[in-house]
Parts: C-alpha cells; sequence; structure tokens
C-alpha cells in the first residue's frame, strides 16, 4: 500500500554491537517487513493523516459540534444576521402591510422569523447550500419551511440544468421541479455547477487541527504525559528478541500504545527492556500557538476578526469597535442581501408582485456609529429636500 507524500513506515532496528548485516536492496524488499537484528529497538511514531470529509454531515459534527471556534463563528454570523429585520419595499416605498411581511414573521407553525433565518444561514455556513419550500394552499402561499441540505439531491436533465431536486427522509422521497415551489440558495463553488462551497470545507485543516490537539492533550492529560522514545534491549547474557518476543512486543505497541487516545500511557517493560525517552515535549511543539493559529484560519475562512472570538495574538483591528463593525460590513451585510435578494425573487414570484426585501440598517448595532454620522451629515445639508434626505437613508 502506497504511503502519501512525506509519511514512512515505522521502522525497526537493532544492534547487539556487531556490525549489522547490509539491508536488502528496495527492489528486494517485501513492503512492510522490518529488520530484527539485536539489541535495540528504535520506534519511530509516524502516523498517516487523517482529514474531516466536507459533506454536510461531517462538518457539522466535527466542526459545529465538536470545535468551539466553529461553533461560535457559526453561531455568530447566523445570529447577528438573523437579528436584522428585512424590510418590504415595493416600487421604490415600503410597505407596512403585505402578507409576505405576514409570512416572514411567521414563516411556518415551529417557527419564527428569528428562528427561520438562523437556520438558514447556518445551513449556508455548514453546507454553502439552503433550500426553502413554500408551502402552498391553493394558489397562496401560508408557509416556508427549510429543508436539512444533506438530505436533498440535484437531478439534472440532458442538458446538464436542474430538473428536480429530491428529498429524502427515511423511506419518504419528494420531488420539486426545478424553479416552482423550492428555493435553493447557495454560496459560490468554482469546481460545481449546482451545489455552494461551505466556508468551513476551507478551513478543513485547521479545524482537524484545532480538534487533534485538544484530543491530543486530552489524552496527555489522562495518561500523565509521557512522550514516545525508544526501547533498548540488553540482555545480560547477550543474544536477540525471538521472532516470537518480537512480534508481540510489536504488536503491543500497535495495539496498546498508539493512536491519539493512547497518547501518553505509560509502557509496562519486561525482560531487560529498558524506555528511553525521545520525543518532543507539548512545549517544544508548541501545542498552544498551533490552536491559536488553527483558530485564526477557521475565523478567517468565516470572515470573523479574531479579536471577536477573543483569540490572542491578533492587532489587525486598532479596537474593538472597529473590529465589529468590520465584522457587519464585510461578513453580514453580504450574507443579508444575497438571501435578501434570493428571497425577493423567489416571493416575487409566489405574490405576483415586484416586491424587494432589503435589511433595516438603522437596527445594526455594529453600524450605529456609522448611521448617526449619516444623519448628522444629511441634517447639516441644507441643500437636500427633506425628501432627498429620508430618500437618501432609506426610507
Amino acid at each position: 500500500m502506497k504511503m502519501p507524500f512525506g509519511l514512512k513506515r515505522p521502522r525497526f532496528a537493532t544492534d547487539a554491537g556487531r556490525p549489522a548485516p547490509p539491508p536488502k536492496p528496495e527492489a528486494d524488499a517485501a513492503p512492510g517487513r522490518e529488520s530484527k537484528a539485536a539489541g535495540f529497538v528504535a520506534i519511530a511514531q509516524e502516523g498517516r493523516a487523517h482529514w474531516t470529509g466536507r459533506s454536510y454531515a461531517a462538518l457539522a459534527r466535527e466542526g459545529f459540534l465538536r470545535n468551539p471556534v466553529a461553533y461560535r463563528t457559526v453561531r455568530m454570523i447566523a445570529e447577528a444576521a438573523a437579528a436584522v429585520p428585512l424590510l418590504v419595499y415595493r416600487a421604490g416605498r415600503e410597505v407596512t402591510d403585505h402578507p409576505v411581511l405576514r409570512l416572514l414573521t411567521r414563516p411556518n407553525a415551529q417557527m419564527a422569523a428569528a428562528d427561520f433565518l438562523e437556520t438558514l444561514y447556518g445551513h449556508l455556513l455548514l453546507s454553502g447550500n439552503a433550500y426553502v419550500e413554500a408551502v402552498m394552499i391553493g394558489t397562496e402561499t401560508r408557509e416556508l419551511h427549510l429543508l436539512r441540505p444533506d438530505r436533498v439531491r440535484v437531478l439534472e436533465g440532458r442538458d446538464g440544468w436542474p430538473e428536480f431536486y429530491e428529498y429524502r427522509v427515511g423511506g419518504i422521497v419528494r420531488r420539486y421541479a426545478a424553479g416552482t415551489t423550492l428555493l435553493h440558495l447557495k454560496l459560490f463553488h468554482p469546481l460545481d455547477d449546482h451545489l455552494g462551497f461551505p466556508p468551513l470545507a476551507a478551513a478543513q485543516t485547521a479545524l482537524d487541527l484545532s480538534n487533534a490537539a485538544a484530543t491530543w492533550n486530552k489524552a496527555l492529560l489522562d495518561n500523565s504525559a509521557r512522550p514516545s522514545g525508544a526501547l533498548v534491549y540488553q540482555p545480560k547474557e547477550g543474544g536477540n528478541l525471538s521472532p516470537d518476543q518480537y512480534d508481540r512486543l510489536k504488536s503491543e505497541l500497535d495495539e496498546g500504545y498508539s493512536g491519539p487516545m493512547r497518547a501518553g500511557r505509560p509502557l509496562l517493560l519486561e525482560g531487560g527492556l529498558d524506555w528511553k525517552a525521545m520525543g518532543l515535549s507539548p512545549k517544544d511543539m508548541d501545542f498552544v500557538e498551533a490552536k491559536n493559529g488553527a483558530a485564526r484560519d477557521i475565523a478567517l475562512a468565516f470572515g470573523v476578526p479574531p479579536m471577536l472570538l477573543g483569540i490572542p495574538g491578533d492587532n489587525t483591528y486598532a479596537n474593538y469597535q472597529e473590529a465589529h463593525r468590520a465584522f457587519y460590513r464585510l461578513t453580514v451585510l453580504p450574507l443579508i442581501n444575497r438571501t435578501a435578494t434570493a428571497l425577493s425573487a423567489f416571493l416575487s414570484d409566489r405574490f405576483d408582485t415586484p416586491l424587494q426585501l432589503g435589511a433595516d440598517l438603522d437596527q445594526v448595532s455594529g453600524l450605529a456609529g456609522e448611521r448617526s454620522e449619516l444623519w448628522a451629515r444629511l441634517g447639516a445639508a441644507d441643500f437636500l429636500t427633506d425628501a432627498e434626505k429620508r430618500a437618501a437613508v432609506g426610507y
């Protein structure tokens, strides 16, 4: 079996004070076999890297459910975006009484507006896709429901464009014709024509590094923090380990002392074996900085200033207020605007009325300073009429 570039199989070598026999040529050596000369057994514990899959279930399980940085980042964006009310405009004027407003206030019997939008944004962040189903009673749209992204499959037509969306729960399968009662929102994916790319997938390496470091540190604490090293065989009367002894020792090491969950487990030795520590300490490996670096990469992929997450070592912004403003301007508002644009076209078709949804910027706490400055500048602009001032601030 081929190994990934940069990784090697564990090698075992022994020495009893006399020259070891010359190694076999590469072509003749059987793969996976180790030298069994006498006296010294060197354990080089190099493992294969394991990466989290990019499916919705894998990212949700390893990221949102296991990693505190990913969990807090997704929650911060989804909650901030869901807290911004959506206004409805028709022909450039704000509408205060319309069925769409009532639908957005109470999308369905189980969800209010904040719950619905928070779940929708969470699906986009973890999957790159979100699906909104419009429930029709007669010719009227009465409810909006969200479909879990991992249960939806896109069925292409002969021309390569989506023809149906198939939703499967257990043994129940429903199909929606493309462009009818199902809205598909997605983030940009450079290599997929039909599905979006989740931000957490771009930080997959950082996510696995953060989780592995936490698991490793926990295992070291549980097992008294003993590093890897070498086993030295020093028989009193000379001689070598027998093949059975060697195989038993190797099997016990692989089964009882390998892997992150067994990190640092004390080793039980017998028969002239001596343990020589050779591994790096957690201080030498600088786990704390590695975890902080991984956390910064996760926050960067989502567009959240690390300062807002309490991650040390990041001085990109001069103060917390500036970071908070950048978070809304660069991450939250673009997410709201793309969602509002998609919902505008979808609901306009449902109600046969051209509608436009937009964020109520006066309710965005992170932009309160900017709005105050705008109001002050407009108040001092004597050359503008009251109607022009109202239009400039979105009324």
